[in-house]
């Protein structure tokens, strides 16, 4: 049976929320994870060379270390070896975004089907949410672990329209990275895009987004999204 709600002031439209980047800014402690793990193995990770794995899932940048760096160690070991330092450092602290946060409320007034879909664990996920109160309107996540494949392959938003019982073309997926507004695309879904780096702005996979805000964060404002997931 539908979640969606017909008599919301925005129609059938669900919205799938990205969480990196997104709505929270946790790439700060995903990349004190990444170099924790690699220091390990004498690889020194740099903030640039981490930009280049943001928006793809933990288990998929670990396979890439593992073939770039020759690290024989098994990918669940180095899996739960990061998500176990990541939620150490989440927990401690991770910063939601004001205007995020504003949106999130504003849908949820308005009693909009909303989901996480992200590719971090579902235990990272549910301790971000806690941690920083939008537990209290997002109640439900999928994880790309809960899927065959991560983004930009579309199976989490997918899984993500399933869950909360609506179409794929009904839903809005919010993104921050290339890879996830891929995934929108080749989902059926409209794409409102934030992009965490900023200068990517003009790469060729945001330009599949219905709504682009080229200057990431500090350009995104609640009431800006919201008018135009009214006009469409």
């Amino acid at each position: 049976m539908s979640t969606s709600n017909s008599t919301s002031p925005l129609g059938r439209t669900a919205v799938v929320f990205d969480l990196d980047g997104t709505l929270v800014d946790s790439e700060p402690n995903y990349f004190e994870a990444g170099r924790e793990v690699l220091a390990r193995y004498g690889v020194t990770l740099t903030w640039q060379e981490h930009e280049q794995y943001i928006g793809v899932s933990t288990a998929e940048t670990l396979q890439i270390w593992q073939d770039k760096y020759g690290i024989t160690d098994p990918l669940d070991e180095l899996l739960d070896e990061k998500n176990s330092i990541y939620l150490r450092l989440a927990r401690r602290s991770t910063h939601a975004y004001p205007e995020m946060v504003t949106f999130v409320r504003r849908l949820h007034e308005d009693g909009v089907p909303m989901i996480v879909a992200s590719g971090s664990s579902l235990a990272a996920i549910h301790a971000i949410l806690e941690g920083t109160g939008l537990d209290a309107y997002l109640t439900m996540a999928v994880s790309a672990d809960e899927v065959a494949h991560g983004k930009p392959e579309p199976d989490v938003f997918l899984e993500a329209a399933r869950r909360l019982g609506v179409q794929p073309a009904d839903c809005v997926v919010l993104e921050d990275a290339a890879p996830g507004t891929v995934a929108a695309h080749k989902a059926g879904m409209r794409c409102i895009a934030i992009p965490y780096v900023a200068s990517a702005a003009d790469d060729a996979e945001f330009a599949t987004a219905g709504l682009l805000f080229r200057g990431g964060q500090r350009e995104f404002t609640a009431q800006a999204a919201y008018d135009w997931l009214s006009g469409h």
